[in-house]
């Protein structure tokens, strides 16, 4: 099966995982595990008959495909070393994609070539409470049926590991994990050093989260909290914990589209209030400004679940906003009940920037397609919507130096982190921690990969 040098769309996910089966029909499966909002199936490709069950989970967010992609690379390289199957007595389960009605939906951008314009043109993320990975309200009360099909897979196979693959669209490459598996940090920082991937030593996303080691997060466990706490923090009940019950180790392997090297400093920084400062009045300005564009365009939308679907997560992200700034702005006294900053390096700060601008450029995007979708702009926010997205482009491209990191060496980078992780959980779980006592190493038959 030739590389893939794009992201494969949900249709082709299906069509090259048969084409697997129908070559290698005594060591792969492929079935139907469930069944989305709009009918499309649910698909699990299954290499491997051993009695430990691994689960990899691809595409749980609709804006990042590149786990599509890993999960057929990852059945190639299992079928291509009995050790990672037969000789660890295992067997793979990849989820072919969670989500593929939003897949779908970025489909417009997924074939490139690849600008960051166009991506955040055509964007889509549905709300938070769309998102299938998420339980707001627990287990019990969960509605979707994409969430569903994961849970008693979850509960069927209860895997030894779990991976859920992510990608970050703008900064480096990290790994949140549910019970520490140590040496995966070095494991990261050679595959990432291999392939020229920054690795994020200050994720947004985690910066109240204890680090395991460089660009390796601690995922704290749930609890309770309002809604702008979970969009922001992630740390409410979910698909990542629950399995916790079976000794599963969860890992949430990100995977970088472009590429951003500041995020990979973790010196002091020499002004940290100033670039605070910035960064939190940025943040501020940008809202207002797509504020005012909604608050023109609302009067025109029409009824109906279309508007309805691009509005859930602008009202999400406009929401987290005044609160974020508030938060990483020196000048603002810390309210009671939240967390102070953590003590700041060069590479937090470039996250904050990066995670900052994000939220504006993802509004605007969706503002974009509200317009567009529509065939008319009534309420005249077009050209200016064209000129913060250009604007705030730019600022990611010459500003940050975001830079496009081909999609076959972030399949590359999140198959090996996939791998290292599947062999130390498999050697923790196995009670074996003397090293190279499971017999076989992720890299032996991977000519890139050996160390």
């Amino acid at each position: 099966m030739p590389p893939l040098l794009r992201y494969p769309t949900v249709d082709e996910l299906g069509a090259r995982a048969a084409s697997l089966v129908a070559r290698h029909p005594r060591q792969t499966r492929l079935r139907r595990v469930g069944t989305s909002r709009a009918g499309t199936p649910l698909w699990l490709l299954s290499v491997g008959h051993g009695g430990r069950q691994a689960l990899v989970v691809a595409g749980p967010h609709a804006n990042e495909p590149v786990g599509g992609a890993t999960v057929l690379r990852l059945a190639e390289r299992v079928l291509a070393d009995p050790r990672l199957h037969e000789g660890a007595d295992a067997t793979w389960n990849l989820l072919l994609c969670l989500d593929p009605d939003g897949l779908r939906r970025n489909e417009g951008w997924l074939r490139g070539p690849y600008a960051l314009g166009d991506y955040f043109r055509r964007f889509f993320r549905p709300g938070f409470l769309e998102q299938p990975e998420w339980l707001p309200d627990g287990a019990e009360a969960v509605t979707l049926p994409e969430t569903r099909a994961l849970l008693a897979l979850q509960d069927e196979l209860r895997p030894f590991l779990q991976c859920s693959l992510h990608g970050v669209d703008v900064g480096g490459g990290f790994v949140e994990l549910t019970h520490d598996l140590p040496g995966l940090a070095q494991r990261v920082a050679r595959s990432a050093a291999r392939l020229g991937i920054p690795r994020e030593l200050g994720p947004y996303d985690t910066l109240y989260w204890p680090e395991l080691g460089p660009a390796v997060y601690r995922i704290p466990r749930p609890r309770r909290g309002d809604l702008a706490a979970a969009i922001t923090e992630a740390a409410v009940e979910s698909t990542w914990f629950h399995p916790h019950r079976y000794g599963t180790v969860t890992a949430v392997v990100e995977a970088p589209m472009w590429g951003v090297a500041a995020v990979e400093d973790g010196a002091p920084p020499a002004d940290e209030e100033t670039v605070l400062r910035r960064v939190s009045h940025t943040l501020r300005d940008d809202t207002r400004v797509l504020e005012r564009l909604l608050a023109r365009l609302r009067p025109h939308l029409p009824a109906g679940s279309e508007a309805a679907r691009l509005l859930a997560p602008v009202d999400d992200y406009l929401l987290v906003c005044p609160g974020l700034a508030d938060t990483w702005d020196p000048d603002v006294p810390d309210p009671v009940g939240t967390h102070p900053l953590p003590r700041l390096s060069t590479a937090h700060l470039a996250a904050l920037r990066i995670a900052g601008r994000r939220l504006a450029l993802r509004t605007a995007g969706l503002l974009h397609q509200l317009v567009t979708g529509a065939g008319h702009d009534p309420a005249g926010v077009l050209p200016e919507l064209e000129r913060w997205l250009d604007t705030w482009c730019d600022d990611y491209r010459d500003g940050c130096g975001a830079r496009w990191i081909p999609v076959a060496r972030q399949v590359e980078y999140q198959s090996r982190v996939v791998l290292s992780a599947f062999e130390l959980a498999h050697r923790h779980t196995s009670g074996r921690s003397r090293s190279g006592e499971s017999g076989w190493n992720t890299g032996a038959t991977v000519p890139m990969h050996r160390e």
